[in-house]
């Protein structure tokens, strides 16, 4: 499987179907008294958001917790970013953090942004998440 996901059309089918595999597995945790497994204990996530969102931020937080990752959600609004820090500076102060991994939601195309973020960054994987239209 590819490091970092940026587009469902970067999978290969053997890529989706892991997916869907794995998450039929972790569907059976919702059954359970406690809904939280150990695969991510002791790990940060960032959850690194240049636009509002509700529903998504929430989902990947709750996810994250649900496997035990401590997470940082970053929202651009309120931060540097609004007194023009580059993506380049906030991933690479968001980095000192030693992520797992980090979310990107933004509503511009982050078309290279896979080859110039894993640049300046820890190596971690990279997730973005689709921004509606």
């Amino acid at each position: 499987m590819n490091r970092h996901l940026i587009s469902a059309g970067d999978l290969s089918r053997d890529d989706a179907i892991l997916i869907l595999d794995t998450a039929e597995e972790l569907a059976s945790v919702e059954g359970r008294a406690i809904r939280k497994l150990p695969t991510l204990r002791g790990m940060t996530v960032v959850n690194l958001f240049y636009e509002d969102s509700t529903r998504t931020r929430t989902s990947f937080e709750a996810a994250a917790k649900r496997l035990s990752a401590d997470v940082i959600n970053f929202s651009a609004k309120g931060s540097s970013v609004a007194k023009g820090e580059s993506l380049k500076d906030t991933v690479q102060t968001l980095s000192a953090y030693d992520p797992a991994a980090i979310v990107i939601r933004s509503p511009h195309p982050l078309s290279g942004v896979r080859s110039s973020v894993s640049a300046y960054q820890s190596p971690c994987p990279l997730r973005r998440t689709k921004s509606p239209l």
